[in-house]
């Protein structure tokens, strides 16, 4: 089992996309015209973009419009809301700068407000969740926002703040890699506390519950090996930021400034993958897959 390319998109390129409009939103880089146009146009298309592949993942697609009523208690709900007022107060100043050649300030200090909550919502998603301890910690939306802003200053050229961005983004990535490592362990739960037998002695399962797989399988239950695990976390952590550092710090160069963001974008999305495939829900208790 493999975790669903349509959230691995949707959380590499959303946050991609909403952290290069922070950075739009602040005035950085300090452009208009045509050339304003074409940054905004590769914020919009990566958020957007990835905001679209979120929907494939939903059984009715053409339902999504109904999270936007659950804002109250649901942090979807609230990303759905944060990524709309995002797009549209930075359409209007998007407006203002490729157009009138103005920065109407007010308008780009709430967007870059809502780009932030926007990661943050999504992250939130993932961290509210109990039933999986490696994401029910303060570091997932820590690393969501730290890989916004780092990918939002390399796609938007600003190499003296890209770099120690991506110095921060690289320690919240071992940090919650070392933590989530033990998040299953220390929650306390296994097939004893989860069955309510655990004071009868070890508790085990006699066979598996289904001869097949399931929805709860496709979607939660992924196992992999810890050697694969390690190599790609080797790689991801390269690509994301070991390669992007050494290329900024080499004479600027519009090849270099390419290849880096490639690599940043190959990087994350390869650590991503391993956010969903090393999330390690406790339902996989119930199958012996713990």
């Amino acid at each position: 089992m493999h975790p669903a390319p349509s959230v691995i998109i949707f959380t590499t390129l959303s946050g991609l996309g909403f952290g290069l409009l922070f950075f739009l939103s602040l005035g950085l880089p300090d452009v208009s015209g045509w050339v304003a146009f074409v940054f905004f146009a590769i914020a919009y298309a990566l958020s957007v973009g990835g905001l679209m592949a979120s929907t494939f993942h939903l059984g009715h697609p053409e339902r999504a419009w109904k999270a936007f009523t659950q804002w109250k208690t649901s942090w979807l709900s609230r990303e759905g809301w944060c990524a709309v007022i995002a797009l549209i107060v930075m359409g209007l100043y998007a407006i203002g700068v490729i157009f009138l050649d103005q920065r109407w300030s007010l308008l780009g200090w709430i967007g870059a407000l809502f780009s932030l909550l926007t990661v943050f919502t999504t992250s939130m998603i993932y961290t509210q969740l109990k039933t999986i301890p490696r994401w029910n910690m303060n570091l997932t939306p820590a690393m969501f926002l730290s890989f916004s802003l780092a990918g939002g200053a390399l796609l938007a050229g600003q190499v003296r703040v890209a770099l120690p961005l991506l110095l921060i983004a690289a320690l919240v990535q071992i940090l919650y890699w070392k933590k989530g490592d033990k998040a299953l362990e220390e929650s306390g739960t296994n097939l004893g506390t989860a069955t309510g037998l655990g004071d009868r002695g070890t508790v085990r399962a006699f066979e598996p519950p289904h001869t097949g797989t399931n929805y709860l399988l496709r979607e939660f239950v992924h196992v992999v090996g810890r050697k694969h695990a390690e190599k790609l976390r080797i790689i991801s952590f390269v690509l994301a930021f070991v390669l992007p550092v050494i290329l900024l710090l080499l004479p600027f160069g519009h090849f270099f400034a390419l290849l880096a963001v490639a690599s940043h974008l190959a990087g994350v999305a390869t650590s991503r993958w391993l956010f969903f495939a090393q999330a390690e829900h406790v339902v996989g208790l119930y199958y012996g897959k713990r």
